[in-house]
């Protein structure tokens, strides 16, 4: 089995297990972003899937299924550009946690990386004492990857 195999195969195990189903047009939206190398808009999405499916994705599906694939912990959404990433921990919930995403303002790419509750605890002290309350556990680096430097 292939690493997209198996991560399809994990996706429709985690949907089960949330009371959720990975149907056909949800499990191909995944597979686009599972094997981008850069984040991707709902636009980029539709694109591909009409190139590679012969077939027309309205703009609200697309939405649709990313925001099911987001409840899912499957996908997530870049914030900062309006983009959209698989879930690099698919299958691995129990490790699935406050998480920080690098973005590369230049050519797209996010690298997700776990945050250690410490300092994620830290984080959130710290915006408390300046009077603020976090309204996500997702933090996003503006960046630059090694490749755009």
């Amino acid at each position: 089995m292939n690493n997209l195999t198996e991560h399809l195969c994990a996706a429709e195990q985690q949907c089960l297990q949330h009371g959720g189903k990975l149907t056909e047009k949800r499990k191909y939206v995944l597979s686009i972003l599972l094997q981008a190398d850069k984040a991707l808009s709902a636009y980029e999405i539709i694109e591909t899937y009409n190139t590679e499916c012969n077939e027309k994705m309205a703009p609200m599906s697309a939405y649709r299924i990313l925001e099911y694939l987001e409840r899912m912990h499957l996908a997530h959404k870049i914030n900062l550009a309006n983009k959209f990433v698989a879930c690099a921990h698919i299958g691995h919930q129990q490790n699935h946690h406050a998480a920080q995403f690098l973005f590369c303002q230049q050519c797209q790419k996010v690298t997700e990386m776990p945050m250690s509750t410490n300092v994620y605890q830290e984080l959130t002290n710290e915006v408390e004492q300046s009077g603020f309350q976090l309204c996500s556990e997702q933090i996003e680096l503006t960046c630059l990857c090694q490749a755009c430097r």
